[in-house]
């Protein structure tokens, strides 16, 4: 069966610089930490996965359009421009493309959208017609979550592939819940604020009992009009029902942020992905690509 391995390269790139235990230089006093972790973790990935295929994926350096729907998205990450190159993941990012092209992977790198909305044209695309993998640690990508699309995350012998039975266990939701939970409790990580006194739990519940997000606000906007409104959590929590209505237009506005859009284009097609790993090693790239 034709399997594609989607890696999220920005999200891989910043776990290996961090994640390395000290700054590593080559010979000529280069560093190159993020590309040796980059390039070791990436084929360890692909011997434990074994793909027909494979694409990288990275953020361009563009105008977010999800900004425009609340300024304070991502506003919490630091400004890369601004820091020496050696603090700077970045500036190892030619390094990791010339290890891309040596290893004969392809790779894209955003120019009007983010990253998460290039690997969901993918899933979305084929995702029915072929076995998809996505590397990374981004929770949004959950979403995307079928009976053929997973998630791994990479953390050595630690590595866990999310499938529909994770989420629903982690979250007691269904993956295509997820884009709806998140609205609803927020997430740190990308400085959005979901509605006070609405808990994992708590959101859990309530798209149990009404499927989605949209149903929910659609029911508190209607509620005197329902027959069946003086039952449900709703009617037993005042403050979480009192919430909600007071963050209706956040929580819409948190879905549409949160939302994984289909990407109008794809940059490759399936046969121009096709890949049959070799045997090749970490040392073996580096060396091939003048770093060692």
């Amino acid at each position: 069966m034709n399997r594609l391995l989607i890696i999220d390269g920005s999200n891989l790139l910043f776990q290996m610089f961090f994640g390395m235990p000290a700054r590593i230089v080559n010979e000529q006093g280069k560093a190159i930490q993020g590309t040796l972790g980059f390039v070791g973790a990436l084929l360890k990935i692909i011997r434990r996965v074994k793909p027909s295929h494979i694409l990288a994926v990275f953020d361009g350096q563009h105008e977010n359009g999800r900004r425009i729907l609340n300024s304070e998205y991502k506003a919490n990450r630091p400004d890369f421009s601004a820091v020496p190159e050696d603090e700077n993941p970045f500036s190892q990012l030619p390094d990791i493309y010339k290890a891309l092209d040596y290893l004969g992977i392809k790779y894209a790198e955003t120019v009007s959208c983010e990253a998460d909305d290039l690997i969901a044209g993918y899933a979305l695309t084929y995702g029915r017609h072929m076995e998809i993998i996505i590397s990374s640690f981004d929770s949004d990508f959950f979403q995307l979550i079928t009976d053929k699309v997973s998630v791994l995350r990479y953390r050595g012998e630690k590595t866990i592939l999310c499938t529909p039975d994770f989420i629903k266990e982690k979250y007691d939701i269904s993956p295509g819940q997820y884009a709806d939970f998140k609205s609803l409790v927020g997430d740190t990580a990308d400085n959005i604020k979901g509605a006070e006194k609405v808990g994992a739990k708590t959101a859990a519940l309530l798209l149990h009992e009404f499927g989605s997000l949209e149903n929910l606000l659609y029911f508190l906007e209607h509620m005197e009009s329902c027959p069946d409104s003086q039952t449900g959590l709703l009617m037993q929590r005042p403050s979480v029902r009192e919430s909600l209505i007071r963050n209706t237009g956040r929580l819409r506005i948190n879905y549409e942020i949160i939302k994984l859009k289909d990407a109008e284009v794809l940059p490759f097609g399936p046969e121009e992905l096709e890949y049959c790993y070799n045997g090749i090693t970490t040392n073996e790239v580096l060396k091939g690509i003048g770093l060692r």
